[in-house]
């Protein structure tokens, strides 16, 4: 075995410990990752679709090799996940539910390849079970689901490559890279962040190594069909970054940028993670991967980004700390406040991210001031309800076609048809698609009539969206506009009605 696997650590004075990787304990790791599936699964038919979820539905149906906003994968995923599992909120969240199972897993490993024992293999698995982070995006289809888990498969390839001193590992990091950025971009943050570390804290030596340069190259050959519909279609992902970072939230993202990462994976574990982080900044083989999670994190501060954005990191120091931790003497006092320390995360997770409590209840707590994706994934039915009925009392004849401020407004209309017409917006990648120049009339839903005003002979509101609990659903009291007599064509009229965000 290669000499860095088996570097000495000091733990307290006068004493030492050689920590080679251990072996992986399956059946215990196996067990979590069972149960959060299974947890995840069992409450995914509670509320409902998330808009997100909506909007990936719809691009499912019109596959291609990129959008204006994202990657191709999570559409492909959700459209793959809807055929197999049933065109519901269950079925579509069954990727999402493994891809906390998957997380689970490597998280436990990456403790293994640092040494930890069985103990500290388990209890950074039910750190990570537990944590809001993986409950949020393991219970509704993101592209983070997707993006946590190629971030773990990343640091554990390059922890096996530092720790070992085996550039082969470096070719599969390539490749999870690769393939990662069809899911999304912010891999880069991290691939850009262990390169500045590695230069910093070394070793250096890995900077010019063939292992490590045909990973890159790896890396750029797989994703190179996505980074050509980038070039050949006007680099749409940088005007959607611009457009985001216009959105007004970039100060508030970094007032709660540090708060923000004690929050992640729950408060009461965070002096674990924090533990970890010191632990691998002493060890010099892991210097590199410690002070990426600060340079990526420092990265994403620059730019406005969310909180999240380097959150799967987190998990990397979660399971440095609990190797750490079983080097702690594990006094029955101790080993105590671990596990109470386990079960409040947990609990204080799931009451945050799952929707165990009814609807009724759920918009007089602050979760949904807390979770936007309780807030979004309540009421949709309802307003396909209310815009149907809408449609029903036009004059007879009369043949509109619906529009939406945004993708989770029109996605709840897609999914709940029911003999409505068919649903067009200005939002994202949905502006690509433009209604047919046989439609004189529309329905609109969220948009300000004095946007339409100009195109129709007449538009008038004729009510607002209400959607039963009222939880902040971002739909709640928007307009509905009904316009009749189109007066310009739509290609002049879209433009007004385009925006992203």
């Amino acid at each position: 075995m290669a000499q860095n696997a088996l570097e000495v650590r000091r733990i307290g004075p006068g004493r030492t410990v050689v920590r080679p990787p251990s072996r992986i304990a399956w059946p215990a790791i196996g067990s979590v990752a069972v149960g959060v599936v299974v947890l995840l699964v069992a409450m995914a038919s509670r509320y409902g679709y998330y808009r997100d979820e909506l909007y990936f539905r719809m691009l499912s149906e019109h596959p291609a090799l990129g959008y204006v906003d994202q990657p191709p994968l999570t559409p492909w995923l959700a459209g793959l996940a809807t055929h197999l599992f049933g065109d519901t909120a269950v079925g579509i969240r069954v990727p999402a539910a493994l891809c906390a199972a998957a997380a689970v897993v490597l998280v436990a490993m990456i403790a293994a390849e640092l040494g930890g024992s069985a103990r500290a293999q388990v209890i950074a698995a039910l750190g990570t079970a537990g944590s809001c982070y993986v409950l949020l995006v393991g219970h509704t289809l993101l592209t983070s689901s997707f993006d946590l888990v190629a971030w773990l498969v990343v640091a554990l390839f390059a922890l096996k490559a530092l720790l070992r001193s085996e550039g082969k590992w470096w070719l599969w990091a390539g490749v999870a890279v690769g393939l990662s950025l069809y899911n999304k971009y912010l891999i880069a943050l991290f691939g850009l962040g262990l390169l500045v570390s590695l230069l910093v804290a070394g070793p250096r030596r890995v900077l010019v190594s063939r292992w490590l340069l045909a990973g890159v190259g790896i890396a750029l050959v797989i994703g190179a069909p996505n980074i050509l519909y980038q070039a050949t279609h006007d680099w749409p992902q940088l005007k959607m970054a611009a457009a985001l970072g216009a959105d007004g939230n970039s100060d508030r993202n970094r007032l709660f940028m540090l708060p923000g990462q004690l929050i992640l994976v729950g408060l009461p574990l965070a002096p674990i993670w924090i533990a970890g982080l010191v632990g691998l900044f002493k060890r010099p083989g892991t210097r590199a991967v410690a002070l990426s999670f600060p340079v990526a994190l420092a990265l994403v501060f620059a730019a406005g980004g969310r909180m999240d954005y380097a959150a799967p990191l987190l998990f990397v120091l979660l399971a440095a700390g609990c190797v750490g931790l079983d080097t702690w003497a594990f006094s029955r006092g101790r080993r105590r406040l671990v596990a109470w320390a386990l079960a409040l995360n947990t609990g204080l997770s799931v009451v945050l991210t799952l929707p165990v409590l009814p609807e009724s209840v759920i918009a007089h707590t602050p979760i949904p001031m807390a979770n936007v994706e309780v807030r979004d994934s309540v009421g949709w039915p309802e307003l396909a309800h209310q815009v149907r009925g809408v449609v029903a009392g036009l004059p007879a004849g009369e043949q509109p076609v619906l529009l939406a401020q945004d993708y989770g407004e029109a996605g709840a209309l897609a999914r709940w048809p029911d003999g409505l017409p068919a649903v067009y917006s200005g939002h994202n990648e949905l502006a690509t698609w433009l209604p047919p120049e046989s439609a004189t009339t529309a329905v609109a839903v969220g948009i300000n009539p004095d946007l339409l005003a100009p195109g129709f002979a007449q538009c008038a509101t004729v009510g607002t969206v209400e959607l039963g609990a009222d939880v902040g659903n971002q739909a709640q009291h928007a307009p509905i506009v009904v316009c009749t007599g189109r007066q310009w064509s739509w290609q002049h009229l879209w433009p007004r009605l385009v925006h992203l965000g």
